[in-house]
């Protein structure tokens, strides 16, 4: 096949793994993206950068390029002549493919995609409903959001459920990796990891207030927060405020190949998000390493997580039940050991990317032959 996908570069990692993917099973995989080329591209994906004006200010730059932006990936795709296009998330992106008006077209959404932005924009819902209508597949990762993409006007019988999947042999249970604590300055230390983004969605405030109930518990742990975002100089601001930072580590962003020797290397992982489509693709990594999850109770996540069976729910904004639920892990080895060797099964068994890639193969041909016919 000749796939062509059209998705930021980086964000999230979604469409990085799936091009990967692709590439890898030696289909030709081309995107189509704006923004700087980033310093190392994925591997026999050939990347086409739509060139934009970029004014400070966003409603300005969005009436400059939309039109130009249009008729460059118009031109691009016209050259490639692909078996299929797939837009990954459901704004802006997806929203050229729609008016592209190549067909097969695919749509992907994240989730606040359709969880958020409609609901927060006239035009975010106008940009969103346009692509739907347009789309000839559209694929999410949980049952919750059939409702919301549904209710944006998507038609239910070109909805199908594919996971964003884990890489299972590189995310997989591993020794603590010491050199790597001696690094963060972590000695002898129970250690809690979350990996979510720093923005008002994934709520690492509630994480950064817990923290103090913790120490006053467990004064040895350890706190390791992965992430870039908009709320950083706010959150270590926080932690300053609370007397807390010389117990929290704030990494900044991590190559995605490095994240598995952090998630080795700690022995809680938290989420605090207040939205996601289906399960967060961090925390799904966490329990591919084997590690005890507490994550908020929302969306599909009760689908994936038994509380105090292979983790544990908590309320949004909860922060002192999540310090709680952190407490009885640090303190209770055995639970670490169950919840860990129950996800890592349950990975393994219904979120493995190998096996939600292959499914997506399927659907592409499926595509594929009906718009020959």
């Amino acid at each position: 096949m000749k796939i062509c996908y059209i998705a930021s570069i980086g964000g999230t990692g979604h469409a990085d793994r799936w091009m990967r993917y692709f590439a890898d099973s030696g289909h030709e995989v081309h995107l189509i993206s704006s923004g700087a080329a980033p310093d190392e591209g994925i591997q026999n994906v050939k990347l086409h950068l739509l060139k934009r004006f970029d004014p400070r200010n966003r409603v300005i730059s969005y009436l400059i390029n939309a039109l130009p932006m249009v008729i460059q990936l118009k031109k691009i795709i016209s050259d490639i002549k692909p078996d299929v296009v797939h837009a990954h998330s459901v704004e802006d992106t997806a929203l050229m493919g729609a008016i592209s008006g190549f067909h097969p077209f695919v749509v992907t959404p994240w989730g606040s995609d359709v969880l958020v932005a409609p609901r927060e924009s006239r035009m975010s819902k106008w940009r969103v409903k346009y692509s739907l209508k347009r789309a000839d597949l559209i694929t999410c990762d949980a049952e919750h959001i059939k409702g919301p993409l549904i209710e944006l006007g998507a038609d239910p019988r070109k909805i199908k459920i594919i996971c964003f999947g884990v890489d299972v042999q590189k995310f997989k249970p591993g020794v603590i990796n010491e050199s790597l604590r001696k690094e963060l300055g972590i000695t002898n230390s129970p250690v809690v990891i979350t990996s979510r983004r720093l923005d008002p969605n994934c709520d690492i405030v509630s994480l950064i207030k817990a923290i103090p109930l913790v120490l006053a518990e467990i004064p040895e742990a350890s706190f390791v927060i992965i992430g870039k975002g908009s709320e950083e100089d706010r959150l270590k601001e926080l932690a300053k405020a609370l007397k807390i930072s010389e117990r929290v580590r704030f990494i900044g962003w991590v190559p995605h190949d490095e994240l598995p020797r952090y998630l080795n290397s700690a022995d809680v992982y938290v989420s605090t998000a207040l939205s996601d489509a289906g399960i967060a693709a961090s925390t799904a990594e966490a329990m591919a390493c084997g590690l005890p999850v507490i994550i908020t109770d929302f969306g599909d996540n009760r689908k994936w997580v038994e509380d105090g069976v292979n983790g544990f729910l908590i309320p949004l904004r909860a922060p002192e039940v999540l310090a709680s639920r952190i407490i009885h892990l640090l303190k209770h080895e055995d639970d670490r050991k169950k919840f860990g060797q129950a996800n890592r099964q349950i990975i393994e068994e219904r979120n493995n990317w190998a096996k939600e890639m292959e499914k997506m193969g399927h659907l592409y041909q499926e595509l594929i032959e009906k718009w020959k016919e």
